[in-house]
This record gives C-alpha cells, structure tokens and sequence, in this order.
C-alpha cells in the first residue's frame, strides 16, 4: 500500500473566477506518467498575463463566450493554472527516449497549465528541454512563455538587421525579452516603459528607452520598421501614425483586429500581427537555451514568492507594473 505522501502533492487549486484570493494551497492526487510522458519536480514556476486572466477572467469582450466555454463556464476547467516551469525529471514513461531520469529541464505548459504543483506530467514531444546550465530553476522557469513569445512575433514580423524597432511595454516579460532578442537581430532598438524602468531598459540593450508617462513622449519617437506592443496600452490609431509605409505592427495581446487595423493592411504595404500561440514544439526552448548559455539573454526577475504565497504574488502581478517576471518557488 502506498504511503499518502507518494500518491499526493502540494497544488495551488483556482476555485472560482476571481481575486487572488481564490487560489488555495491543497493536496492533490499526484500525476503518474503516460507511456510517452515525463514526470516533472517542479522546482519553479511563474505568475504570468494567462494566469491572471484565467484566474480573474480579465477576457476583451468580443471574445468572452467562446472564452468562457473553452476555460470554463463557472469556474477555471484546468483548476492548476502556471503556464512556465522548470524543474528535474523524476521518473519517464516506457515509450520516452528523449529524456532521463535526473535531467533538469524548463517547459511551457499553456496548452493544459499545471504548473503551479510539485508535480507536473508532460509528452517528451511538447515544449520542454533541457535547462540552460548556467542559470538556477528560477530563473530558467521565467523563459518559456514570455521570451517564446517574443522570438515567436518578432520572427514573424520578419525581424532583420538594421531595421529600426520600436517596443512599447518594453520592461515587462515579454518587452525584456523582445529588447534583447531585437539586438541579437541586429535591430535599433527604442524603448518604452515607465520612468522607473528606464534604466533597466537601458541595461538590457536598448539604444533610447522613453517614459510613456511623459506627456510629450511621442515627440521623441521616429518612423519605425517595427512596432512591437508587448502591453495593448497604445492605440492604433497613434502608434500608426510612427509604423513605416511597409512598416509591421505586432500587437501580443490583442486577439482581433480593429476595422482601421483591416483598413491598414487592405489599403497599404503595413503587416499587422496579433496574438497567437507559439509553437508546441522544443525547437525554440533549445534556440533560447544556446543563447541564455552564451550570455545573450538573460531572464529578468522582479520579484520571487514560495508556493505558499501565491495570493500575494498575484496580488503584486494585479497591480500591473512588475518589472521582467515575478517568480514562484515551489520546491
């Protein structure tokens, strides 16, 4: 007979929609690996955009049914939410050949969340790899969602060197990310973010970091090849106005294109962009391991919280102004 503790672990279960308060500590029945599934520890995971929108259900209107009916009509349909983690294999499936036991490794769970728990299953196919080594699990379970994400839309706005970006929300999750991978590529890149953050912008490669809280900010700005809005906090219809003729527009948040948005593309060379999932594959988790490894990314961390704080970390994240990622260890 198993001893409890074996067949159970520690889970952060979202009750209902709601504040952060509806997050509560339990103990779960622990996940046994598939035949082409690994076992997890979670060492880490992280308080991301997906997390506070599922558990508050902060959803743009046009999209609240469908929303409700894949999420859940009264309450979240995947009770773990953590989109991120990073942690050590404890055990594979029979049929798993791309893993062993032991191996640290970091991956996204968006495609079923779960990351908030000691133990998280998922398919040695999907979005996992090894860890970056020169970097702890905390840092490591930081990477997966937001800097996918912006390798996924900056490669689909065809970044290239030379070319002049713009990136509004530039010190949160993904806008980290999207500085330093837009260096990487080459690109000249301005920043826009708080005054707060100017320096952590600074430091992260950007060329010029501008408050938007200055009333006159726009003076400041250019004819850019890209505008990049890791925050929807800037209308189309003024960040149009600094896009170049054949210019891209890349909106992460936004899910539906506005009637000047359609207007733009049908009428003139403009790309326009928005959100959507990143591949489920590992291939950019291992792009991004190569380059954490050789200095040329580096997570930013905010602020870090245990498992058992959980309501106060999304308490913080509620607020809306965390730098980079905010962190949750878990073992």
């Amino acid at each position: 007979m198993k001893n409890p503790s074996e067949s159970s672990m520690r889970a952060i279960v979202c009750t209902q929609y709601g504040p952060p308060e509806v997050l509560q500590l339990r103990e779960v029945e622990k996940p046994i690996p598939k035949h082409n599934e690994v076992l997890i520890k979670v060492r880490a995971t992280t308080v991301t955009v997906a997390d506070f929108r599922v558990r508050s259900f902060t959803i743009p209107a046009v999209a609240w049914l469908p929303a409700r009916i894949v999420l859940g009509l009264t309450k979240p349909r995947k009770s773990i939410l953590g989109v991120e983690l990073s942690g050590e294999i404890e055990s594979i499936g029979k049929d798993v050949k791309l893993f062993k036991k032991g191996d640290q490794v970091f991956a996204a769970t968006l495609k079923d969340f779960g990351a908030y728990a000691e133990y998280k299953c998922l398919p040695e196919d999907g979005p996992i790899a090894i860890k970056p080594a020169n970097i702890t699990h905390a840092e490591a379970a930081a990477i997966p969602i937001g800097a996918r994400t912006a390798l996924h839309f900056l490669r689909k706005g065809n970044i290239r060197s030379g070319q002049k970006v713009l990136i509004y929300g530039a010190s949160g999750s993904v806008g980290t990310y999207a500085v330093q991978l837009a260096k990487y590529y080459g690109a000249e890149v301005t920043g826009v973010c708080s005054s707060a953050n100017l320096a952590l912008v600074k430091s992260l490669g950007a060329d010029k970091a501008i408050d938007y809280a200055d009333k006159d900010f726009t003076k400041k700005l250019e004819t850019y090849d890209m505008i990049f809005l890791a925050v929807d906090k800037w209308a189309f219809s003024d960040c149009n106005k600094f896009l170049a003729e054949d210019g891209v527009y890349v909106n992460i948040t936004s899910p539906v294109k506005s009637l000047q948005m359609l207007w733009a593309s049908l009428t003139t060379k403009k790309k326009i962009i928005m959100a959507e999932n990143p591949s489920e594959s590992a291939d950019d988790l291992i792009f991004l391991k190569g380059l954490v490894e050789t200095g040329a990314l580096k997570p930013v961390i905010d602020r870090t919280y245990t498992l058992d704080q959980i309501v106060e970390a999304h308490r913080y994240v509620d607020k809306g102004h965390k730098k980079g990622n905010v962190v949750i260890t878990v073992n």
